[in-house]
């Protein structure tokens, strides 16, 4: 958030956005108007084209970021060669650019090579966020989760519960889970923070910061609430959050829990300790830990001296 609680970034992805570079663009241009960055995230379906197209390169131009996916099966499709073409030129513009990329673990192959040649091709300039992929959208008909050892019930706050997701039906959650976001999973209700057909943004903000379930999310995580209220503690990390609303009494525990002085005093620590942690630690959570270090890539080394400490 800014110092006058308008959002400090807004990231645009998809599917694909910029199938829509006008949408993009105008959005870009408004939350400039209104001190807000934003950023798209994209699968380069133009980098075969010789030039980029002039609707796509308008939009790429009024983003403050531009970050692209790789993956193995991306690549079936948008050769690495034709991505780094893109990818090239918009750096040497002095374009702010980076790759979110994914495999099938730390182990992957198809990770190690890369990673090896983009920072070698780009002199350790772009940096890089790599995570795994996860058993959702077309993975979900080959890939398995593998079943997960079990560990007693940490706290674990969640970072991603942390800011307003817009869906395509107008649905405006606190999650992007990809099976909330396209309904798989049923709208668990702690979630749900509105839909921009009826809400404005200091509505949806309101909620996000003062709804006690999400604030219980960002302080224990969802496995942590449901063993401490009485919640159905899955083996999943999501999976479990999915039915923290399906037993009316654990929202009205929390609820009641939120009141204390104490839980504020602990929510106020874990904000300063989570965001404190930097996007290195962000990162390991999230992505694959050995490649943690590479968010970092491209960054003056007193900067990620900064978000390393």
């Amino acid at each position: 958030m800014t110092a006058d609680n308008r959002p400090d970034l807004l990231l645009m992805s998809g599917g694909e956005a910029m199938l829509r570079p006008s949408l993009v663009r105008s959005i870009a241009e408004h939350a400039r108007l209104i001190g807000t960055r934003t950023n798209v995230l994209s699968g380069l379906f133009f980098a075969n084209h010789p030039r980029i197209p002039a609707a796509v390169r308008a939009a790429i131009d009024a983003v403050d970021h531009f970050s692209a996916s790789m993956d193995v099966f991306h690549e079936r499709e948008v050769p690495r060669k034709a991505t780094f073409k893109v990818l090239s030129q918009l750096l040497d513009e002095g374009k702010d650019v980076s790759l979110q990329v994914v495999g099938l673990g730390p182990e992957d192959p198809y990770l190690a090579d890369l990673v090896k040649d983009v920072r070698s091709t780009f002199d350790d300039r772009i940096p890089m966020f790599v995570g795994s992929v996860a058993p959702q959208g077309r993975a979900r008909t080959w890939l398995k989760r593998s079943a997960q050892p079990h560990r007693a019930v940490q706290p674990a706050p969640c970072s991603l519960a942390a800011w307003p997701v817009v869906g395509f039906n107008g649905h405006v959650t606190v999650c992007g889970n990809q099976d909330v976001m396209d309904g798989i999973v049923p709208m668990p209700p702690h979630l749900l923070l509105g839909n921009i057909a009826v809400d404005d943004w200091e509505t949806v903000k309101e909620r996000c910061l003062s709804s006690s379930m999400v604030r219980a999310l960002r302080t224990m995580g969802p496995r942590y609430l449901a063993q401490s209220f009485g919640g159905r503690v899955c083996s999943g990390y999501c999976e479990t959050c999915f039915t923290l609303s399906d037993d009316p009494s654990v929202p009205a525990q929390v609820s009641n829990a939120a009141r204390e002085p104490r839980t504020r005093a602990l929510e106020v620590a874990t904000d300063l300790i989570t965001a404190g942690a930097g996007p290195v630690a962000f990162a390991r959570q999230w992505g694959i830990a050995k490649f943690a270090e590479l968010v970092l890539l491209g960054l003056p080394h007193k900067e990620q001296a900064q978000c390393g400490t």
